[in-house]
């Protein structure tokens, strides 16, 4: 929402440097018990709980992006689930370090449901039949509240030669593929995760020994079996792995885990439109990552001593227009299509980087899957702006690997022609492959545009998004700002088109 002059994020910096006392409690902190948080429920006296601990967040009301109104959602409450829903990126602990109240009164955690015992229970004992599975679960709800710590032997192997390296993780998982699997190593510190749906194992050791920088992965896809193999600095015969670290062998939710960055280099910056850039950035020689197609990435930048977190979709270099073979994966860089702000604090701080400039990046993250993709016939793609950029990826996936697709539309909504991004490249795809189409639509354009014109509307998508026969199978995907994306899920619901087959980005 628009928010009024001197309520910017860098205003908020100064004022939580100020001194001032932002909690009302002279830098006590306290022990908040859910009576006492409910009673903290208006604009004028408003606490959140984030995670266990308590914020006092009335003087941010004014300086909240999202407005007043978002933030009372939440007034009085835990608003864990409805923070992680919207922006889990943010980094509230340094946002709001200084309207800390204190933590939630502990209380007893209930033990997982049993099929949150079942997942956990498979992967570790991938040999258990399901008939087994179903048994065992059952006892160990019933028994046992479940700890990982306690019941879990390692599900992973290691092997050396005299100058490598090998560990092994089993996984049964048979569409395991290198976008699934994360590494990094830095001063003989491994972590790895490998995702599994929507909950991530960590391997996570100090090595006995130091490693050279470049790592290989090898993945048999049809068990799921993951190798990892690591290049031995000395000849020397190490004993152990290494001394296991505090998330080492541990099964967890993604959204658990939290999020994990590395130092990333930028090599390169081009102008795309007149105030949109492509940004190259370098990964790590010792950090394996593949960004899927459909998630985004955080960038993290500490800017007048405060962190600062956001969200981007990496795109591909160019739009490749010949779809035989799937395209070769640029496997050591990020490319990031990102509109600068003229007063936007984060992108003029990224426009300010120089060639060389390191930048944290985090791990992927986002709910979008292939698979929703791959049994669609008819696939509409609706962006505004830089919403762009997850249908890059997504058109190249679409356009390359699923022959059951009819027709891919995308319908790319901008101020002025000056704003379209790529739009050579769009036209020459249009061109090239008969199953795409894409339609400019602009908002503000000159008067000798002869295209559409005008905002998001049910009846700008009722003539646009239609389906290539009565009952084919349909997806729809949009990005763009928060009102555009509302309101275009809106009007799809309002178009009889179902919760399944709408995909809205968010980050």
């Amino acid at each position: 929402v628009p928010l009024k002059p001197g309520r910017s994020l860098m205003d908020w910096i100064r004022l939580t440097k100020s001194g001032r006392d932002m909690t009302g409690l002279k830098g006590r902190l306290v022990e908040v018990t859910e009576d006492e948080l409910a009673k903290h429920n208006k604009k004028e006296d408003c606490w959140i709980c984030i995670r266990g601990f308590v914020y006092n967040v009335t003087p941010y009301m004014e300086y909240h992006p999202g407005g007043e109104d978002e933030l009372m959602k939440a007034a009085g409450t835990d608003g864990t689930d409805l923070f992680d829903q919207v922006h889990r990126w943010v980094n509230y602990e340094s946002m709001l370090k200084e309207c800390l109240v204190g933590r939630m009164a502990v209380k007893p955690i209930a033990a997982p449901k049993e099929g949150a015992y079942r997942k956990i229970i498979f992967f570790f004992f991938p040999w258990v039949s399901a008939k087994d599975l179903v048994s065992i679960s059952k006892h160990w709800v019933g028994q046992i509240q479940f700890q990982l710590s306690v019941v879990t032997t390692q599900v992973y192997d290691w092997f050396q030669t005299d100058s490598l390296i090998t560990i092994v993780i089993y996984t049964k998982q048979k569409d395991m593929n290198a976008e699934f699997v994360i590494l990094d190593c830095e001063d003989k510190r491994l972590r790895g995760e490998i995702i599994v749906d929507d909950y991530s194992y960590l391997l996570e050791v100090d090595l006995e020994h130091a490693i050279q920088e470049d790592m290989a992965v090898n993945i048999a896809e049809k068990v799921g079996k993951v190798e990892i193999i690591l290049k031995k600095k000395d000849n020397v015969r190490w004993k152990v792995l290494g001394q296991p670290l505090e998330n080492h062998n541990t099964f967890m939710k993604r959204t658990d885990r939290g999020l994990f960055y590395r130092k990333c280099k930028l090599v390169s910056k081009m102008e795309v439109t007149h105030n949109t850039k492509l940004f190259c950035l370098l990964l790590p020689e010792s950090t394996h990552l593949r960004v899927p197609t459909g998630q985004h990435v955080y960038l993290k930048q500490i800017i007048a001593g405060t962190e600062v977190v956001k969200p981007y979709t990496p795109v591909l270099p160019f739009l490749p227009l010949d779809f035989k073979e799937p395209s070769c994966h640029d496997s050591a860089h990020i490319y990031l299509m990102i509109k600068i702000y003229s007063c936007g604090l984060f992108t003029q701080a990224l426009d300010h980087l120089q060639i060389g400039d390191y930048i944290s990046v985090s791990n992927p993250e986002g709910s979008f899957k292939k698979s929703q993709v791959q049994t669609s016939e008819d696939l509409f793609l609706l962006a505004a702006g830089t919403g762009f950029t997850p249908m890059v990826k997504l058109l190249n996936f679409a356009l390359t690997e699923v022959s059951c697709l009819r027709t891919v539309k995308l319908i790319f909504f901008n101020r002025t022609e000056d704003d379209i991004l790529w739009r050579n490249q769009l036209e020459q795809l249009a061109l090239k492959d008969e199953r795409f189409e894409v339609q400019f639509i602009l908002s503000q354009p000159i008067r000798d545009w002869v295209g559409k014109q005008g905002m998001i509307s049910s009846s700008l998508l009722s003539e646009f998004v239609k389906r290539s026969r009565k009952d084919s199978k349909v997806l729809i995907c949009i990005c763009g700002p928060t009102s555009f994306t509302e309101q275009g899920v809106q009007y799809l619901k309002d178009l009889g088109y179902s919760q399944e087959e709408v995909h809205p980005f968010t980050a």
